[in-house]
């Protein structure tokens, strides 16, 4: 049986209102609407959180949605925003690095602004990959390793306080490199999207397992 340490007053009581927040800036609802649309069939969402993606799935298309997410305290909000779709959802608390899920067993596996807080990103792939149908689609939207040397010098500096305050978020994930030594072939887009750019820079689009 997975235990889960339990939260602190501030990752209980603030954290998920101050992720809700940020992860729903425009900016980054903007970047949800890019590639949410697409999941079709049998879909998985990692990191699910408080269910900011759910308004932005194509209701026709998606079967069934399972959502994931180690963080309980966040599940009251995600099951709001899934009545609010009418989208029902198996909201389920899991870390993503073992997911005791069948092997091929989704069409769809969605990831967004997840990346970042996962201890072990490289297993969290792993493991998206193996429950994805070799056909299967990973839609992802992250954030991540800046181009710029400047950027990156100060994501560096930032991270270890960012993520005390940031519910274990990193800013230096290079997300095309994980996604790779994953086993993914991608087809995606980067920019910087968002101010301060340490924040800011952005990936996002699909990968298929090869």
């Amino acid at each position: 049986m997975t235990t889960h340490a339990t939260p602190s007053w501030y990752d209980q009581h603030v954290l998920p209102y101050l992720v809700d927040f940020a992860c729903g800036m425009p900016m980054i609802q903007s970047q949800r609407r890019k590639v949410i649309p697409l999941a079709a069939g049998r879909v998985l969402e990692v990191g699910i959180g408080t269910g900011l993606n759910l308004k932005f799935y194509d209701t026709s298309k998606v079967s069934s949605l399972v959502g994931v997410d180690p963080a309980a305290q966040m599940h009251a909000l995600a099951q709001r925003r899934s009545l609010q779709a009418g989208l029902p959802v198996e909201l389920v608390q899991l870390s993503a690095e073992s997911l005791p899920l069948d092997s091929a067993s989704f069409d769809c596996v969605v990831c967004t602004y997840t990346l970042c807080s996962i201890d072990d990103p490289f297993a969290a792939l792993r493991e998206m990959r193996r429950v994805l149908k070799p056909n299967g689609r990973l839609l992802f939207a992250e954030h991540g390793l800046a181009p710029d040397a400047a950027v990156v010098h100060w994501q560096k500096r930032i991270e270890p306080y960012w993520r005390k305050l940031a519910g274990g978020c990193r800013l230096t994930r290079d997300v095309p490199e994980l996604l790779g030594d994953a086993g993914f072939q991608l087809q995606s887009d980067a920019a910087y999207v968002s101010w301060p750019k340490t924040l800011g820079y952005n990936y996002w689009g699909e990968a298929k397992p090869f």
